[in-house]
């Protein structure tokens, strides 16, 4: 969603404290065990691995504090926590459950959830 002058609006995700759990711990990953290159940062959506690793430190702070963000956050966040999850190449892949607590299923489950809400919120929202 966008104003008069093209700029993003923010919006907030009605998330269980669970999901906002996941997402944090997701981005924490990338500072962690994942090992992120500059080519996938660009394409999780930042400028680099640097850009990453900041701006994740950023978002965090915004989903501990329930912060209201735009729709290129929310699809960052999920993104980066989408790939971290499952690659074992350049995310945790298999020592997510080890390193981040939550388990394989759950946190499918939990994705789920989060993809379901942000896109019901998003067609709410045109």
């Amino acid at each position: 969603m966008t104003n008069i002058t093209g700029y993003e609006l923010p919006f907030d995700l009605d998330l269980t404290g669970e999901e906002r759990a996941l997402l944090r711990r997701g981005l924490n990953e990338w500072g962690g065990p994942a090992r992120p290159t500059d080519a996938l940062a660009v394409m999780l959506g930042f400028a680099d691995k640097n850009d990453l690793w900041r701006s994740g430190e950023y978002l965090r702070k915004l989903l501990q504090a329930q912060e209201s963000m735009t729709a290129t956050d929310w699809h960052r966040i999920l993104f980066a926590v989408e790939v971290v999850f499952v690659s074992d190449r350049w995310g945790s892949g298999w020592d997510w459950s080890i390193t981040t607590g939550f388990s394989d299923e759950a946190t499918i489950g939990i994705l789920r959830s989060i993809q379901r809400k942000l896109s019901r919120r998003l067609r709410s929202l045109n």
